[in-house]
């Protein structure tokens, strides 16, 4: 249940692609997969001649608390009468099929059915059994088969797997979460006087640690490391952090140099400045 926020409403898609599993075998399967739609907001699950029969209660188990999905799966002993009422049906297969059909990526299916969901049409995707995937009877009648490009010498994929690249494109395709941000926080941007305050006090501290001891080289030194500092864009609880660095490396050790020049000017040997 790692990532789950039962505080955050949740994101379903009510006229996204029906599942469809075809002959699924394990119940566990069943419910690993029902957890890869439900993390993408699908909830139309409709299995065709469960193997094992349903319910079967090792699926709910496996799909760690999308328990609405398989509350509310619909059951058929064909896969016509699955996908009777669909308008477009896509079927998912690693492997070649003695017929002429489009096959397409599950991006560009994504792409397609939602295009096809927007003019009120009704989508779903077939999949197959664990161990053999679709008949060829099955995937006659689809709009195009769904492959996913892998490795070619190990193009396995177990249903649940294949499940989550379909819901993930799916997802994707209507998403507009950014593809960087920085999440907001329980805090500001530090201002310009707090900043100003970061400088002033890490400029005073490396004055006393003898770091800018050279005049004509600290307008550059100080110009660089203002820089560097602003282009952090830190927030004011940042700052504070820092200087409450700067605080205690000083406190430990802001009198070092001073020390260490004393030191080797008592020993005749002053540090040439």
């Amino acid at each position: 249940m790692a990532g789950t926020d039962h505080t955050q409403p949740a994101i379903l898609h009510d006229n996204g692609p029906a599942i469809i599993l075809v002959g699924p075998q394990l119940g566990e399967n069943i419910g690993k997969a029902v957890r890869a739609m439900y993390n993408f907001g699908l909830t139309d699950l409709r299995l065709v001649a469960p193997r094992d029969g349903w319910p079967n209660p090792a699926a709910w188990p496996a799909a760690a608390g999308a328990d609405v999905v398989l509350d509310n799966a619909r059951i058929y002993a064909t896969t016509a009468e699955a996908t009777a009422d669909l308008h477009h049906v896509y079927a998912t297969t690693a492997r070649s099929r003695d017929m002429k059909k489009s096959v397409i990526t599950p991006r560009r299916c994504a792409d397609l059915m939602r295009r096809q969901v927007s003019q009120g049409h009704k989508v779903g995707v077939l999949f197959g059994p664990e161990k053999a995937g679709l008949k060829n009877e099955d995937v006659a009648p689809c709009a195009a088969i769904v492959s996913v490009p892998l490795n070619p010498a190990f193009a396995s994929l177990n249903l649940a797997q294949a499940v989550v690249l379909v819901a993930y494109e799916w997802f994707q395709a209507g998403d507009e979460t950014p593809a960087e941000y920085i999440p907001e926080l329980d805090t500001r941007p530090a201002t310009g006087e707090e900043m100003q305050g970061l400088f002033d006090h890490l400029e005073s501290e490396l004055m006393k640690s003898g770091y800018l001891r050279h005049e004509e080289r600290r307008p550059v030194m100080i110009r660089n490391l203002r820089n560097m500092l602003s282009r952090a864009r830190f927030t004011h609880q940042e700052v504070s952090t820092l200087r409450g660095v700067i605080r205690a490396l000083a406190t430990m050790g802001g009198a070092g140099w001073q020390q260490e020049k004393a030191a080797r000017e008592t020993d005749g040997n002053p540090e040439k400045e």
